[in-house]
């Protein structure tokens, strides 16, 4: 099932599939990449997607969270990077109002969108039930320091890419999984030899165990 809700407690809009947020013991929050749109993630859900799961995604305003590449200066993708944050934070509010915590609640985006997930738990680090960044790395020009005293308790947190990746330097999903790390996420990081910009079968399994091991926890009163 896949329908599509706005209004103001969201802001923008999102397209939804699986189990209504009303129903669901866990949700997904789906991040498209630059130039792509909310159904592109939809579509890609269909393969980790399980009964009693909510799968959001958010549509970026023109197809873009922000203008610039992930490691420009922050300043230059303001303020479209501090809207693309708020969006994510009204969204995880009403799964928290429908009583779906953060720790049954996973970001998962690729490339643009995955550095935009990866961010968002970096700047808000408690437990969730999962964080993946796809083809990602956390925002911001070499030489950021990513630090908090803030934890991520042990969140599950995959990050994959190709080792010649022309997006995303390698440099950068280590120096990302290093900074979760030390935020206290659970890191799992593959490289894999050749890939081009996309996504493959071997995430697309561990994505699915990770929601796996999300479905079976009891939805909050």
């Amino acid at each position: 099932m896949t329908s599509q809700g706005s209004g103001p407690t969201i802001g923008q809009a999102v397209l939804r599939a699986g189990s209504t947020v009303s129903e669901a013991h866990a949700a997904v929050v789906l991040l498209h990449g630059r130039g792509a749109q909310a159904g592109d993630m939809i579509e890609l859900s269909e393969r980790f997607r399980l009964e009693g799961v909510a799968y959001l995604s958010m549509q970026a305003p023109g197809n873009t969270w922000y203008p610039f590449t992930f490691l420009h200066p922050v300043e230059q993708n303001e303020p479209s990077l501090t809207f693309a944050l708020q969006s994510m934070q009204r969204v995880l509010g009403v799964l928290q109002d429908e009583g779906i915590s953060s720790d049954r609640t996973m970001l998962l985006g690729f490339s643009q969108g995955g550095c935009l997930a990866l961010e968002y738990a970096a700047r808000h680090p408690v437990r969730y039930g999962g964080v993946v960044g796809l083809s990602a790395g956390l925002v911001g020009p070499p030489g950021t320091v990513w630090d908090t005293e803030d934890s991520l308790d042990g969140t599950p947190v995959f990050l994959g890419c190709s080792d010649v990746d022309t997006h995303i330097p390698r440099e950068r999903v280590v120096e990302s999984a290093e900074a979760l790390g030390r935020m206290g996420g659970n890191v799992d990081m593959r490289f894999y030899d050749g890939m081009p910009h996309t996504i493959n079968l071997d995430e697309m399994e561990m994505v699915g165990e990770m929601v796996g091991e999300m479905k079976g926890l009891k939805k909050s009163d």
